[in-house]
C-alpha cells in the first residue's frame, strides 16, 4: 500500500480544490497515483452533478465584463446561498466570465467546450465544482454584446448586472452608457425599441389589456382601441430607448442619448438577474 503524506494531500488540493478529506481518501483509493485521484476526484463529481440534477438551482451570482468593443454577461446558479457568497465561488464566476472574453464565445454552449486551463472544459470544470459544493451548478444565461462602446454595470452583490453597446464612441458616450447601463439594470426593459417587442409579446399585451377593459365595464367595441393605448404605454415603460430617463424623466433613453451626441443610441443590450 502506497504511503500518503500530508504533502501529497495538499499537492493534490491545490491541483483540483477539493477538500483535504476528499483529496486523502482518492490518493488512497488510487493507491499514490495523482493521475487517478484527480480521476476519481472527477467521477464523484460527475456521481453529485447526477443526484443534483433535478434541484432547483436559484442561488448565484451575475457577472458583466467588457473589453475594447465587445463584452460578455454570465449568471453561475447554485442552490444556497452559503456557496453564492463564498469568495471562491465569486472567482470562479469571474474567472468563467474573463474566458469567455477572451475567447469571444458567443453562446453558452460554446463556452463549456471551451478548455478552462488546458486540461479541462468549463463544462467539466463545473461538474469539478460541483462534487467540492455538493450543490447542482449552471451557467443559466449567458451573452455576448459588440459595439463601438460597450458598457457593462454590475450592482453591488451580483444579483443583477447589465451591458450595453452604443454605436459612438469617446468619454461622453462611455459616461452616457454607464448612465443607461445602470438604468437597464434598475427599470429592466424587454426590448431595445417598440420593433423588437416579439409578436408573443405584443399579443399577449393585448389581450391582458381587452381583459383589464372588459373586467372594468368598458363596452365589447372599445376594447381594442384601450387594448392598443395600454400597448403604447407598454412600449413606453418596457423598452429601452422609450422608457423615461431615470436621470431626467422629461426625457427618454432616446432624446438623452442625441443630446449627448448627436445619432447616439443603443444597439444592444442585455440584463441578467439571479432571481
Amino acid at each position: 500500500m502506497a504511503t500518503i503524506t500530508a504533502s501529497d494531500v495538499n499537492k493534490l488540493r491545490q491541483q483540483t480544490g477539493l477538500g483535504m478529506m476528499d483529496c486523502k481518501n482518492a490518493l488512497v483509493e488510487a493507491e499514490g497515483d495523482f493521475s487517478v485521484a484527480v480521476e476519481i476526484l472527477r467521477k464523484k463529481g460527475q456521481k453529485v452533478a447526477a443526484k443534483r440534477g433535478d434541484n432547483e438551482a436559484k442561488e448565484g451570482l451575475t457577472v458583466a465584463k467588457t473589453a475594447g468593443n465587445k463584452g460578455v454577461i454570465l449568471t453561475l446558479n447554485c442552490e444556497t446561498d452559503f456557496v453564492a457568497k463564498n469568495e471562491e465561488y465569486s472567482t470562479f464566476t469571474n474567472a468563467l466570465v474573463d474566458l469567455a472574453l477572451a475567447k469571444g464565445c458567443t453562446t453558452t454552449e460554446e463556452l463549456l467546450a471551451t478548455s478552462f486551463d488546458g486540461t479541462l472544459t468549463v463544462a467539466e470544470r463545473i461538474t469539478e465544482q460541483i462534487g467540492k459544493t455538493g450543490e447542482k451548478m449552471e451557467v443559466s444565461a449567458y451573452a455576448l454584446v459588440e459595439g463601438e462602446t460597450v458598457i457593462a454595470y454590475n450592482h453591488p452583490g451580483n444579483q443583477v448586472a447589465s451591458i450595453v453597446a452604443l454605436n459612438q464612441a469617446g468619454d461622453a458616450v462611455e459616461s452616457a452608457g454607464k448612465d443607461v447601463a445602470m438604468q437597464i439594470a434598475a427599470m429592466a426593459p424587454v426590448a431595445l425599441d417598440k420593433d423588437d417587442v416579439s409578436a408573443e409579446t405584443i399579443s399577449k399585451e393585448i389581450e391582458i389589456g381587452k381583459e383589464i377593459a372588459r373586467n372594468e365595464g368598458k363596452p365589447e367595441e372599445m376594447l381594442e382601441k384601450i387594448a392598443m393605448g395600454k400597448l403604447n404605454k407598454f412600449y413606453k415603460e418596457m423598452t429601452l430607448l422609450n422608457q423615461e430617463f431615470i436621470k431626467d424623466n422629461k426625457k427618454d433613453v432616446r432624446t438623452y442619448l442625441d443630446s449627448v451626441s448627436k445619432g447616439l443610441t443603443a444597439v444592444a443590450f442585455r440584463r441578467f438577474a439571479v432571481k
